[in-house]
């Protein structure tokens, strides 16, 4: 005979306390473990590479705080100097000369500058040949110094607008000789004008306007990605 006091029995798992069950329902750490975690996730159960905030994965296992990376500016020789004259020349030939797909706006319009003031020295060039041509039969020595130099432009006009079309195609080489003639343009632009100013000025402020656009953040990032994935 049961008493007031006795719970009757029952076969549902919430009357089944004494054989190890929870009251309230199931056991959910007894019949059924939660399941494990997946792989590689992270010591708090979080995605696969779970960092710590604030804290950025460095090359290495190494972290930097903040998640910073080192950047700035840094001069570095080139390394894809040229190694024989076919590497002088431009792919494909002077087919692609008016082509500047891919580059960014800094280079487009660095290469149009270069370009064009190197197809003017060459157009003037010509000229100055027929002009030194006849100097040199009417003035004799002196006309054929003034052949002689006007050669000389003419084969630095030509070597310019090759340096153009390589520093499009990414090498870094024809940059760093295209900044050296900014320079020469500079310093002879002083020599001739005695730091008065004048004509010379002109062409000697847009060269170097045309290689500081070779060496703006956009224009190096371009120039890596062409590096790394010669």
């Amino acid at each position: 005979m049961s008493t007031p006091y006795e719970q009757p029995a029952s076969d549902s798992p919430e009357g089944q306390d004494s054989q190890g069950q929870n009251p309230y329902g199931q056991d959910p750490y007894g019949q059924n473990p939660p399941p494990p975690p997946p792989p590689g996730a992270g010591p708090y159960g979080g995605a696969p590479g779970y960092q710590q905030p604030g804290y950025a994965q460095q090359p290495g296992g190494q972290q930097q705080p903040g998640g910073q990376q080192p950047g700035g500016f840094r001069f570095e020789m080139p390394t894809d100097a040229p190694r024989s004259v076919q590497d002088v020349m431009p792919v494909g030939g002077f087919s692609g000369i008016f082509t500047t797909n891919g580059l960014p706006t800094e280079l487009k319009v660095s290469y149009w500058i270069w370009l064009i003031g190197g197809a003017l020295g060459v157009v003037f060039g010509l000229f100055g040949i027929l002009a030194g041509l006849a100097a040199l039969a009417l003035a004799g020595a002196f006309g054929a110094l003034l052949l002689v130099l006007v050669l000389i432009g003419l084969v630095l006009a030509a070597a310019q607008v090759i340096l153009a079309m390589k520093m499009k195609e990414g090498r870094q080489w024809a940059r760093l000789a295209l900044s050296g003639v900014a320079a020469l343009n500079l310093i002879l632009a002083i020599m001739a004008s005695g730091g008065n100013g004048g004509p010379n000025w002109f062409g000697a402020l847009v060269s170097v306007t045309a290689a500081v656009l070779m060496w703006v953040p956009n224009s190096r990032a371009w120039f890596d990605g062409v590096a790394r994935h010669a």
